[in-house]
C-alpha cells in the first residue's frame, strides 16, 4: 500500500476510472470542527463541487441530513437560499445518522430499518438529556449562575432526531486548564448516557440504542471504550444515543447496495437491505460481498475521514484502537484487497484550536495509527478541512 506524496496521483486514479464510489465523512473533513455544532459552516464552492460528480460520491456520516442541525441548513446557508438545492440537486447525497438516514442529492429521504417506538423515543431522549445534565451540573460546578448553566446546556445537548448527542466541547472548554474536572466530565457525560440506555430497556427497547463514543477506543464487551483527557487533548468529547445496527460499516455496503443498483437496475443485497439486517463483523461482509456482488460489478473504492484513533495499553502491552471511521476505512481497505482493487483510504487533521483532537505529523502517527495497526492511509491532508477542499475542487474540474 502506497501513501502517495502528490496528491494529483490520487486525482489520476479517480478520473481514470469509470467504475467509483467515494465515501466521505462529513465534519471534520468538509466542515471545520467547532465546539458549539450550531456553529458549523460548509464551504459553498465545495457544495457546487460536490455536485459534479453526481453518483460516483456519497457521505457516511453520524450526524444528520434534516433538523435545525443537519447539513442540509448549512448547506442553504451557504447557498444563502431555501430553494437553489432542492432546485438543483446540491445536497450531500448519502447516509447519515450512523446508517439510517439516507437522501439523495434533491433532499427525497428514507429511514430504513427504523420503528415508530425507536422514533418516539429518541423525541424524548433531548428532553431527559437537558434535565439529567442540569441536576448533574448544580453539583459539579455549583458557583455557575443560571444563565451561564443553561446556555451551556444548550450547547451540550443536541436535539437531532436521530441521534441525540450530548458535546460536552464548550463545557470542556470551560475547565479547559484543569485536565482532572474534564476526566470528571466525561464521566458524568457517561453516567447520563447509560442512564437513558437504561431508561430505553425499561420500556422494551432493549436492543434498540447503544451509545458511540467520538472519539473512542475501539469495543470492549460490546461497549465503546471511553477515551479519557490527557494534557494534549480532550479524548471523548461526544456521545450519541444510536440506533443499534447503526454503524459506518454497515452503511458502508448499504450505499453500495444503492450505487450497484442504480447502474444495473438490480440491488445484490435486496431492495429491503439496511444497517439493522446487515451482517455485523467484517468478515461477514466482506463474504456478503464477494457472494453478491460479481469483480466487474464493485467499483474502486475510496473513502474520506477524520475520526481513527490508537493508544498504547501499558496493562498487557496491546493497542486500544478505534474512531468512527476506523470501521468503514478498513473495510474498505479489506475490499479493496479481496476483490483487487486499488482502493484508497484518505486521512484528514481535523484538530484545530476549538477541538483538540490527535493528528498525524509527518511520520508520527501517535494517538492515531501505530506501527501494527492494519490500517493504512494512502493519503494524508495535513491541513485539515481548508486543505481538503482545495483538492476536492481541483478532482471534481475534473468532471
Amino acid at each position: 500500500m502506497k501513501i502517495f506524496k502528490m496528491k494529483e496521483e490520487l486525482i489520476n486514479i479517480i478520473i481514470n476510472e469509470q467504475n467509483i464510489l467515494i465515501v466521505q465523512d462529513l465534519d471534520g473533513v468538509c466542515i471545520p470542527l467547532v465546539q458549539d455544532p450550531l456553529q458549523r459552516e460548509i464551504n459553498k464552492e465545495y457544495v457546487k463541487d460536490v455536485s459534479k460528480l453526481r453518483e460516483k460520491f456519497a457521505v457516511l456520516t453520524c450526524g444528520e441530513h434534516e433538523g435545525k442541525r443537519g447539513v442540509n441548513r448549512l448547506v442553504e446557508k451557504a447557498l444563502d437560499s431555501k430553494t437553489t438545492a432542492k432546485e438543483n440537486g446540491l445536497y450531500l447525497p448519502g447516509l447519515a445518522a450512523c446508517g439510517v438516514e439516507y437522501q439523495d442529492r434533491f433532499s427525497n429521504s428514507s429511514y430504513p430499518g427504523l420503528k415508530d417506538n425507536e422514533i418516539n423515543f429518541l423525541a424524548e431522549v433531548p428532553k431527559m438529556m437537558s434535565s439529567m445534565l442540569t441536576n448533574e451540573l448544580k453539583k459539579f460546578l455549583p458557583n455557575l449562575s443560571n444563565e451561564k448553566r443553561n446556555k451551556l446546556i444548550d450547547v451540550a445537548v443536541c436535539d437531532t432526531r436521530f441521534t441525540p448527542t450530548l458535546n460536552f466541547n464548550e463545557i470542556f472548554s470551560y475547565v479547559k486548564n484543569d485536565f482532572q474536572k474534564v476526566k470528571d466530565l466525561q464521566l458524568i457525560m457517561g453516567k447520563i448516557m447509560n442512564n437513558l440506555l437504561e431508561e430505553s430497556k425499561n420500556l422494551g427497547l432493549d436492543n434498540s440504542f447503544y451509545l458511540h463514543l467520538m472519539p473512542n477506543l475501539g469495543i470492549r464487551d460490546g461497549r465503546e471504550i471511553m477515551k479519557y483527557s490527557t494534557q494534549n487533548e480532550f479524548g471523548t468529547t461526544d456521545i450519541q444515543f444510536i440506533i443499534k445496527g447503526a454503524i459506518k460499516e454497515a452503511g458502508l455496503l448499504f450505499l453500495l447496495n444503492k450505487y450497484i443498483a442504480n447502474k444495473t437496475g438490480v440491488y445484490p443485497f435486496g431492495e429491503n437491505f439496511n444497517v439493522r439486517n446487515a451482517p455485523k463483523t467484517h468478515a461477514q461482509l466482506i463474504k456478503l460481498c464477494r457472494d453478491k456482488i460479481p469483480h466487474e460489478q464493485m467499483p474502486l473504492l475510496v473513502g474520506v475521514g477524520d475520526t481513527v484513533t490508537s493508544v498504547k495499553d501499558n496493562k498487557d502491552n496491546s493497542w486500544l484502537r478505534g474512531g468512527s471511521d476506523r470501521g468503514f476505512l478498513t473495510l474498505i481497505q479489506r475490499l479493496g484487497e479481496s476483490y483487487k482493487k486499488d482502493n484508497q483510504v484518505v486521512f484528514v487533521n481535523s484538530c484545530n484550536e476549538q477541538v483538540l483532537r490527535p493528528r498525524i505529523n509527518g511520520t508520527d502517527m501517535k494517538g492515531v495509527s501505530d506501527p501494527n495497526d492494519d490500517l493504512k492511509f494512502n493519503m494524508i491532508i495535513n491541513d485539515g478541512p481548508k486543505e481538503y477542499i482545495k483538492w476536492f475542487k481541483q478532482l471534481a474540474s475534473n468532471f
